[in-house]
């Protein structure tokens, strides 16, 4: 072989021994149908994160220098196809998965411990992710069962104790429903008949709103997908509706107010804005200027459940073996910066739960107030 030659072959073999080792970050979750918009943000703040870790120059995982990369399916919501794209992530080795949806969760955690195993990475508010103890689950959100008690002793409160149904169908909402009915009726307040309706489809709301009102509640809870959900606001207000809104996690009011006229929102209580939250400022300026929207819980919690994983296969010192690496969330989550876990973090419980500060607001005159209130459940 000629010297020009065996030095070509020799750089690309130094070149090849230096390259950084890629690692997959699998996700499944809605980029089409009706909850295409909610899958796209939880995908974004994943997106941005890997983003932001690999112009950094990675992390460094065992001596070596690692990046990452997401590969994305889409499972239009539906828990079946979640499985079936799961099964088709881990056959091409991936290792850790994010799913934000309950039904699509629940139906893959017990995937999660069989061969080839995998760390789920879960967006979902739904306490049974938790109680499945399933020991390769990461679950991001707050559960949904520690809003129930303020959001029905604010809206008792200030409007009256008879509520309107109207949440939406899939079992994620009517999950939701059954809460604050038994929370309303503990409370001493009096419930109405159910008229959920499927948000990923219903295009007009009018009718199930109609019968909602027909029943002449102080209170509605609704709640979906935040595009459908303002749709529900804005049927209701203009049908004279001036009670107040319990409005389910997954609708968020920044979301909201550039849908309907901002006016329309007060007399609600839901999550408070991402914009909202100390800190986040830096977030939120650099996320509106990738993708050109507004963030989102859905974005926040993603970015940081990434930045959490990341840390934790530093501190690991592997890639390849996910129990390891979920051995070390919780001291990851507290080793990182705020400017990397966006929301106040306290660190993850034992099983694999995100222990973060949530906070409610309360909506009116265009502007939320805080609703701090004790976490009940971790």
């Amino acid at each position: 072989m000629k010297r020009t030659g065996m030095l070509t072959l020799l750089a690309l073999c130094a070149g090849s021994a230096l390259a950084d080792k890629v690692v997959n970050i699998g996700y499944s979750g809605p980029l089409s149908g009706g909850a295409a918009m909610y899958g796209k943000d939880t995908l974004s703040g994943l997106q941005m994160a890997v983003d932001t870790i690999n112009k950094a120059g990675g992390v460094r995982v065992g001596g070596e220098k690692v990046t990452f990369k997401v590969v994305t399916l889409d499972d239009r919501y539906l828990p079946n196809e979640t499985a079936t794209n799961v099964k088709r992530l881990t056959g091409q080795g991936v290792q850790y998965i994010f799913v934000p949806h309950s039904g699509g969760i629940q139906a893959v955690q017990p995937l999660a411990v069989r061969d080839p195993e995998f760390l789920l990475v879960a967006y979902s508010s739904e306490p049974k992710i938790l109680a499945a103890n399933n020991p390769m689950t990461f679950m991001l959100p707050p559960r949904y069962d520690n809003y129930a008690q303020p959001f029905v002793q604010t809206q008792m409160k200030a409007f009256g104790k008879k509520l309107g149904l109207v949440g939406t169908s899939t079992a994620y909402g009517k999950q939701w429903s059954d809460l604050i009915e038994a929370e309303w009726k503990k409370q001493g307040g009096t419930v109405g008949r159910d008229n959920a309706v499927d948000y990923n489809t219903t295009v007009d709301f009018s009718s199930a709103v109609t019968k909602a009102l027909s029943e002449k509640p102080d209170v509605l809870f609704i709640g979906g997908p935040s595009q459908p959900t303002a749709l529900v606001i804005k049927a209701a207000r203009e049908q004279g509706f001036k009670g107040g809104f319990i409005v389910m996690d997954q609708a968020k009011f920044e979301q909201m107010e550039t849908v309907i006229p901002k006016n329309y929102l007060d007399g609600s209580v839901g999550v408070l804005p991402t914009r909202d939250f100390p800190g986040t400022q830096a977030f939120v300026a650099q996320y509106q200027r990738a993708f050109k929207k507004i963030p989102t819980s859905e974005a926040g919690l993603n970015y940081m459940g990434m930045n959490v994983l990341a840390k934790a296969m530093e501190l690991a010192g592997t890639t390849s073996d996910p129990r390891k690496v979920r051995a070390q969330l919780n001291a990851a989550a507290k080793a990182l910066p705020q400017s990397r876990t966006i929301y106040k973090v306290y660190g993850v419980t034992a099983q694999g739960h995100v222990d973060a500060e949530f906070l409610i607001a309360s909506a009116k005159g265009g502007k939320y107030t805080r609703l701090r209130v004790t976490k009940v459940y971790k």
